[in-house]
């Protein structure tokens, strides 16, 4: 059927029974889409009931439905239009893994991060109602969305001022790791552990079976049915922030959530419909094991295992490992994560030092001031986060952290460029915004070895410490010298008297292939890997400058701000030569795609920089 679907309102019109028969087509697509691209399985499975019942009571792109992160998107990209490309998704040139207002007019709000969603909608609300305006404005959020605070203060604002909006609330008990929480709690207790729903199942097959009284009898019962439930479901907390509570409804019962979407629809007040659905619906794999299953890249569809197995070093692993180990004899160690426990290599920790490992959710403000917290009373707490997601978190590294020269210690996963998943997961302002507060220590490790090193240090020192990391895996060659770390140290991996190449972070394997490109080519170029980038090696400028050599400066960052900035202006300040070229990511949002073909385009792979190298040390100085 879904050859014959190129529009939302071409699936309005269908039978009941050619809606169910195009829900398990849908899933088959999404599951075959993804075995082959990688992407956000088990939230999508979840979500293809809603999804469907969504387009067909709605009117897209007039009315509106904006995607909380946007990670159950993939049904929605289906059914608008977009099933002939589902094999290019995530993939350079192809269908990003999330909503983009570029790609789509029915994609009617672009998302990329969690607890946003309620926000967003209530502002194209509130501009409906401003410019007079009929359409609906409809939020889909999961429960673990709502572990972070923006929910909340949209909740608040939208309930205070009565402002017509539906939000959806995609209960499935997961973020991505189980949800942790107050309010995980509170949303069990609400659905009464799904009980309601499958006690209400059988109580309406049973009916349904009966000659002649069945459905008499079902139509009284679903007469009854919100009374019965309120004996079993309180749901004052959200009646409390002035919301319409409905609910909880079957999320895999797609008649079901039509009813509900249409009662919704009638009501001229913010309603929160409460939906409880199965994360990884209609696969095994991803039924049974949905934190694994929630972002995956390709893998066998019979099988659910991956198509190729990585023997490589990770930075987050060897990060958690270093931990786990120094917190067996250190106990001011804590570790600190929102959401990412094993995403950023934690997962060991947590199983050996449950009581000393915090995962406050999607909280990632809150993440930064509880360390800070910690900190003040005589703990060493670890925060792991996302480089993107910590910008969240900027006032807190200001106002709690470094105002205070806290001992934190910032262990930021997915710096660089974050490949398929986009503008919204490149972590690539993080030098930027961290290098300018006052007191804190930046670093970007070349190998697991040097990692280590600087975590070593940053255990011992009296301030905040950033540590930024690839997702990439971690290079082994050349060896890391085992010097302790000394920040302003960098390390010289390759002579030579033409050019030095000074590469920071994962920077560095690609300087290393470029030098010996640029040896083909009778340039001798130097490979000094630049792991401290505040504070900066001042010594080794100034040798530079005094030898004559001219440099260039290379990172997987935004130029404006970051490493090369940085050199510029030390070099500046000092009256020294500053760089000959500065290699690094333009003032715009880079797209989605593999890692290798993203730093290609951006002409920072090892081809591409030898080139301009040659370029710049060919210029008059």
């Amino acid at each position: 059927m879904l050859s014959d679907i190129h529009s939302p309102q071409d699936i309005k019109n269908l039978t009941d029974k050619q809606v169910q028969a195009l829900l398990p087509e849908i899933r088959e697509a999404i599951i075959d889409a993804v075995a082959h691209c990688g992407g956000h399985l088990a939230s999508n499975l979840g979500t293809v009931e809603l999804t469907v019942a969504l387009h067909r009571v709605f009117d897209t792109p007039k009315d509106k439905i904006v995607f909380d992160v946007g990670h159950q998107c993939y049904t929605h990209k289906i059914l608008t239009g977009r099933y002939g490309r589902m094999h290019t998704l995530r993939q350079f040139g192809g269908l990003s893994g999330f909503p983009r207002i570029t790609e789509s007019e029915h994609d009617a709000y672009g998302t990329g991060h969690a607890s946003t969603a309620i926000s967003a909608a209530l502002g194209l609300a509130r501009a409906r109602d401003l410019q007079g305006g009929e359409e609906h404005v409809v939020a889909v959020v999961g429960d673990g969305a709502l572990t972070g605070g923006m929910c909340y203060e949209a909740l608040n604002d939208a309930g205070s001022r009565k402002t017509r909006l539906i939000v959806i609330l995609n209960d499935n008990q997961m973020s991505i790791a189980p949800n942790v929480g107050a309010l995980s709690n509170y949303l069990t207790y609400m659905r009464t552990s799904r009980g309601w729903i499958h006690a209400k199942r059988a109580v309406e097959r049973v009916l349904k079976r009966l000659p002649l009284v069945g459905k008499p009898l079902h139509h009284m019962v679903q007469g009854f049915k919100n009374h019965l439930r309120n004996v079993f479901v309180h749901d004052k907390f959200f009646d409390a922030l002035g919301f319409r509570y409905l609910g909880p409804v079957d999320g895999q019962d797609e008649k079901a959530l039509e009813i509900f979407l249409r009662r919704a629809r009638m009501l001229e007040e913010p309603v929160l419909l409460h939906i409880v659905t199965t994360k990884g619906q209609g696969y095994t794999p991803a039924e049974s094991e949905p934190a694994r299953m929630h972002g995956v890249q390709p893998f066998d569809r019979h099988s659910g295992s991956p198509a190729t197995s990585s023997a490589g070093r990770s930075f987050g692993k060897a990060a958690g490992k270093w931990l786990l180990e120094r917190a067996r004899t250190d106990q001011r160690i804590v570790a600190v994560a929102a959401a990412m426990v094993d995403s950023t290599g934690l997962g060991a920790f947590r199983e050996e030092h449950p009581a000393r490992l915090f995962d406050v959710g999607i909280a990632e403000e809150h993440a930064v001031t509880l360390a800070a917290g910690m900190a003040r009373g005589g703990l060493r707490p670890f925060v792991a986060i996302y480089d993107t997601f910590l910008q969240r978190g900027f006032d807190q590294l200001i106002a709690d952290v470094a105002v205070q020269n806290l001992p934190v210690v910032f262990l930021m996963d997915r710096a660089g460029l974050g490949g398929e998943d986009g503008p919204t997961h490149h972590g690539v302002f993080g030098l930027s915004y961290l290098r300018m507060i006052p007191g804190m220590t930046v670093l970007a490790p070349r190998c697991v070895e040097e990692l280590q090193g600087m975590l070593a240090w940053a255990l011992a020192h009296s301030g905040p410490v950033a540590i930024r990391y690839p997702r990439a895996e971690a290079p082994e060659q050349p060896p890391y010298s085992g010097k302790p770390f000394v920040p302003g140290q960098w390390e010289v991996l390759a002579e030579g008297k033409d050019v030095a190449l000074l590469a920071s972070g994962s920077m560095v394997a690609e300087a290393l292939s470029a030098a010996r490109l640029l040896a083909d080519e009778g340039i001798q170029a130097a490979v000094i890997s630049a792991g401290s980038v505040k504070p900066l090696d001042e010594a080794l400028l100034r040798r530079l400058a005094k030898e004559h050599i001219p440099f260039v400066t290379l990172e997987e960052h935004v130029l404006i701000g970051g490493f090369g900035s940085a050199v510029a202006e030390c070099c500046t300040a000092h009256g020294l030569t500053g760089p000959r070229a500065m290699l690094g990511l333009p003032d715009a949002f880079v797209t989605h795609g593999a890692r290798d073909k993203l730093l290609h385009q951006q002409g920072l792979d090892a081809a591409s920089i030898a080139g301009r190298v040659q370029q710049a040390v060919r210029k008059t100085p």
